[in-house]
């Protein structure tokens, strides 16, 4: 079991919640302190002070007062009138994350809410209730609150939700599942809204899947550099030891480790005295990624353990505070630069896989088929890949730096955190797809080498490969056979394959 306490969540402990379906508990010691913030808010309606999003309208109508009548009917209608998302829904794992997010910054114990409104949370995720989130109309300032909008309207029975394979109503969905919607009190609509648990479901999955495709770069290269016969003395320990960055220091280890045993490259004789900028920079090129997503870590891991409402209850004493942690501006900048991290590692393979097709670079057969001329062999799939690079490209454009007011002028700075997410899971599907090609392209490209001169690494992503997609002799479909390869990448299977032969790799 994962038990979650507002502090402690991992993106590991997150994905096995999420991807696996590890059973989520509370943490008792922290409902005590849930309770108390409660019992400020109480005090608060009791003594009949103004507080935001208590006893008050919402955004610009902060200013209008509700009566003690009106407030279980004020937090309803929040819920509701937010919920205006448009276009594709989520996909499945995300609304998930964003149930398992939401529970653990509540039960940090600032947000005013009831114990049981934290617990139906964790009971939708733990029984397979996932609330239908359209993917789009959040701005990410006062938190993503029209896909929060979605996911709370499952909660108090309305909206949507998938339960075992079908889309239902929401109170159709929790009567199933065996659970009851819940009546929402002062400031609970608030707290459930009021937050960055949509951008930063992206955060989490999309970091756990960049690790994988992290180390699937270096193997794709290290296959690429053995088919080439690259010259190793750009990869030398004493090289990278005078400029230390750590990814770069990393990622020239991965190459070493993984290039190791090679006579393609240690022991032949080489006319040229240096390779091209994507062999010979590749520890530079994929170390200033992986450094990125080092920053991308940090600000996800603190995000994930963080109140992120509005306003705080400080049980002790009393005070509410109206402030800004649910402005997305944090995520949506690490968003934006998990995007181009990855996209740089589809950027760089891509001009791999260009010397790797190309008969002038290549010293191979043109497009890495014997027959070329009446086969064109991987020509169409280098394309593939430059289509893919040229498109992150355009994904990769910063959405954080842009802003749009809202409500009245009221909140006049957003993040676009939303955005950024969304455009970070397009760019790592599609950086998958690049290696994946490459993958390919360089085990076709020891067709024509001696395989006896291969590393024990490269040896085993071939075998591996080979299992699935045969050597090109003439032309076939292509499409399913980058699907394959892309799967392997997906599940870990390359990764897993290779690290049985070197050990972990960085």
């Amino acid at each position: 079991m994962i038990c979650i306490d507002g502090s402690n969540l991992t993106v590991l402990e997150a994905v096995e919640a999420v991807r696996c379906g590890k059973t989520v508990v509370l943490d008792e010691a922290q409902l005590a302190k849930v309770e108390a913030s409660r019992q400020a808010v109480q005090t608060v309606i009791e003594g009949n002070q103004a507080v935001y999003g208590i006893n008050t309208g919402f955004g610009k109508l902060a200013d209008v007062s509700i009566s003690p009548e009106g407030m279980e009917e004020l937090q309803r209608n929040l819920i509701l009138s937010h919920c205006s998302g448009v276009g594709e829904l989520a996909p499945l794992e995300i609304s998930r994350a964003m149930l398992l997010l939401r529970a653990n910054a509540l039960v940090k114990g600032y947000s005013g809410v009831r114990p049981d409104l934290i617990k139906l949370l964790v009971d939708m995720l733990n029984r397979g209730v996932t609330p239908a989130v359209p993917l789009q109309g959040s701005v990410g300032a006062s938190g993503d609150l029209v896909p929060l909008a979605h996911m709370s309207a499952v909660l108090i029975g309305e909206g949507e939700a998938w339960y075992e394979g079908e889309l239902l109503p929401g109170a159709e969905a929790l009567r199933r599942a065996g659970l009851a919607p819940i009546t929402l009190q002062a400031k609970e609509g608030l707290a459930l809204i009021n937050g960055t648990q949509f951008m930063t479901a992206f955060g989490v999955l999309g970091l756990y899947d960049a690790e994988n495709i992290t180390k699937t770069a270096d193997i794709a290269g290290a296959l690429t550099m053995e088919a080439l016969g690259a010259l190793p003395d750009a990869l030398s320990e004493s090289v990278h030891a005078l400029r230390p960055h750590e990814g770069q220091v990393a990622s020239a280890a991965n190459l070493r480790k993984l290039t190791k045993g090679s006579n393609l490259i240690y022991n032949s004789r080489k006319a040229r005295v240096q390779d091209a900028y994507s062999i010979r920079c590749m520890p530079q090129v994929h170390g200033a990624s992986r450094d990125a997503l080092s920053y991308v870590e940090r600000v996800i891991r603190t995000e994930i353990n963080s109140v992120t409402d509005n306003p705080i209850v400080f049980a002790e004493g009393g005070q509410i505070v109206s402030a800004g942690h649910f402005h997305g501006q944090p995520v949506a900048l690490a968003l934006d630069f998990m995007g181009i991290a990855l996209a740089e590692f589809a950027s760089i393979s891509e001009r791999r896989i260009e010397r790797l097709v190309n008969p002038a670079l290549s010293g191979l057969p043109p497009f890495l088929v014997a027959n070329s001329g009446l086969n064109s062999g991987y020509m169409i799939s280098q394309y593939t890949a430059a289509a893919l690079v040229s498109e992150n490209k355009v994904l990769a454009h910063p959405a954080s730096v842009d802003s749009i007011p809202t409500s009245a002028n009221q909140e006049d700075h957003v993040s676009m955190g939303a955005a950024a997410a969304r455009k970070m899971r397009a760019i790592l599907e599609n950086t998958r797809n690049v290696l994946a090609i490459e993958l390919l392209c360089a085990c076709q490209g020891l067709e024509f080498r001696s395989r006896n001169d291969v590393s024990p690494a490269a040896a085993r992503v071939y075998q591996l490969i080979r299992q699935a997609v045969p050597p090109l002799d003439q032309d076939r479909l292509l499409a399913p056979e980058i699907s394959l390869v892309r799967e392997m990448i997906e599940s870990g299977r390359i990764v897993e394959a290779v690290e049985a032969v070197t050990g972990p790799l960085n």
